[in-house]
């Protein structure tokens, strides 16, 4: 499965290089941190199936959960059986917190 770093997605940001950036947190989890990594779109986890059309075909997709286990993983290995490029992010928003990347304020 295809995933990636946070050193690697700062990489890409820094570089402008284009991608979609999904956050799939649970709705309690994501109010609790009243942060995102900016850019970051929120979606549902639990509705994929409505959603996945939405993200671009184009280019990259990142999604990325709290910790980068079961539910970006999940999203991330379906939305590649769709024949997206479709990658997590290993250890989430914690782990890009942790490292001191950019965060935004959800009203940001």
């Amino acid at each position: 499965m295809n995933r990636i770093s946070v050193s690697e997605l700062a990489q890409w940001q820094a570089a402008g290089q284009i991608f979609s950036l999904v956050d799939v947190r649970r709705t309690s989890v994501r109010r609790a941190d009243a942060a995102r990594i900016p850019g970051a779109q929120w979606r549902d986890p639990d509705a994929l199936f409505t959603w996945k059309d939405a993200i671009p075909r184009d280019r990259p997709a990142i999604l990325y959960c709290a910790h980068g286990h079961e539910i970006s993983q999940g999203c991330a290995a379906t939305l590649a059986a769709m024949g997206l490029d479709a990658r997590y992010l290993i250890d989430g928003f914690v782990g890009w917190r942790a490292a001191n990347q950019t965060i935004e304020s959800l009203d940001g």
